[in-house]
């Protein structure tokens, strides 16, 4: 087992108590470079690491709340000899970030995000993470995020309604961003938390194959073309059409209509889903829906849906 510094002035909620409310913190040291602090506040107290950088500065990091009014939990309630723990876990190892600070669960997402731009991947996977993050959590190092956490965050969708696939689908691109994170970071020692904290939901997927009757897509391009407007319109044909995401077709380019041919043909951006480096390829899409409605050339467009005016 580690050793614990003593430090009678801070170790008991008794003695901490008698502290003067005050902005700095009470500093111990408790290791090479690391000390713990503890910062007396109106409520309950605040644990605070500082460890030095090796170049004559230091950097700081708020640890957890001080056991002055509450039992210890082991997360986000500490006692002394817990918060000198979590304070070395901090310290330790080392990081691709150049002040050498633990990276926080903000930080995780935005390097999730760069990676995803260099290997062509949906950045809105990241978006749809910080819309359901707290400040708190955000601000979080990942190195001392818990089962509690994480599991508290996959309920919080839960609770506000979103279906069981969609918050499996976000806790993977949760889970993603804080696997980026611990590769780079050698201070995230397991990843247990996310791995049971944000497991996903048991039959969360349900097969929808749903065929519309070609009179009912007509219906929905006509209003699409009416109740919105010609782009809109354009848009739910071709995808009524090829089959083909919106995130495809909003990457198609003029070049991809090859209208000169004896058969002219629309060649689809490929999809960006699954995993790895993501390369944009042009090809025709694998089951294109041809109704008997689409029956004009593509090389001669008419304003809806092949039909002439």
């Amino acid at each position: 087992m580690a050793r614990h510094v003593r430090a009678s002035h801070i170790e008991t909620r008794t003695s901490r108590l008698k502290l003067q409310v005050a902005k700095k913190p009470v500093f111990v040291k408790v290791g090479p470079g690391v000390s713990l602090g503890y910062r007396r506040n109106v409520t309950a107290g605040t644990w605070v690491t500082r460890v030095a950088d090796g170049k004559g500065g230091n950097w700081t990091k708020r640890v957890a709340n001080a056991d002055d009014f509450e039992e210890a939990n082991g997360s986000s309630v500490l006692n002394f000899w817990q918060a000198q723990d979590r304070a070395k876990t901090l310290a330790r190892g080392g990081s691709d970030e150049g002040d050498g600070k633990p990276v926080s669960v903000a930080q995780a997402l935005d390097s999730y995000e760069l990676d995803l731009r260099a290997r062509g991947g949906d950045v809105r996977n990241v978006a749809r993470i910080r819309v359901h993050l707290s400040n708190t959590l955000a601000s979080k190092a990942v190195a001392l995020l818990t089962f509690r956490d994480l599991r508290h965050w996959r309920e919080s969708l839960i609770r506000k309604g979103l279906a069981p696939a969609s918050v499996n689908r976000s806790a993977n691109v949760f889970k993603a961003a804080l696997n980026l994170a611990a590769d780079h970071d050698t201070r995230i020692a397991t990843r247990t938390a996310w791995e049971t904290g944000l497991a996903g939901l048991p039959d969360a997927e349900q097969s929808r194959n749903v065929i519309l009757p070609e009179g009912t897509i007509l219906n929905i391009i006509d209003h699409a073309y009416e109740g919105v407007g010609d782009a809109f319109g354009l848009l739910v044909e071709v995808a009524a059409v090829t089959g083909g995401r919106v995130s495809q077709l909003a990457r198609l380019e003029v070049r991809d209509l090859q209208g000169d041919r004896a058969d002219p043909r629309l060649m689809m951006p490929s999809s960006r889903k699954g995993r790895g480096r993501k390369r944009i390829e042009r090809r025709l899409p694998s089951a294109v829906h041809q109704p008997s409605w689409h029956a004009a050339p593509l090389a001669n467009p008419s304003p809806r849906h092949g039909r002439t005016s």
